[in-house]
């Protein structure tokens, strides 16, 4: 996945995809950790309050789909 980075103000922003937003339960305003390793190329966001995913409903539908086909 390649996201942009824009213009925000006087900054530059990277969005982040709006199914993430809502897979994590995030909101706008929610606070972000970064982390950055400069070195590597990469920064680290870790989301706060982010809501524990329903396995059993992912695993379910991985296992519908196996049996189809």
């Amino acid at each position: 996945m390649g996201q942009k980075i824009i213009k925000a103000g006087n900054s530059a922003a990277v969005t982040v995809p709006s199914e993430f937003i809502r897979t994590v339960g995030a909101k706008i305003g929610d606070t972000v950790e970064v982390r950055t390793v400069p070195e590597k190329g990469q920064v680290i966001y870790t989301f706060s309050g982010v809501r524990q995913l329903a396995i059993q409903s992912t695993l379910l539908r991985r296992q519908q789909t196996t049996e189809k086909t």
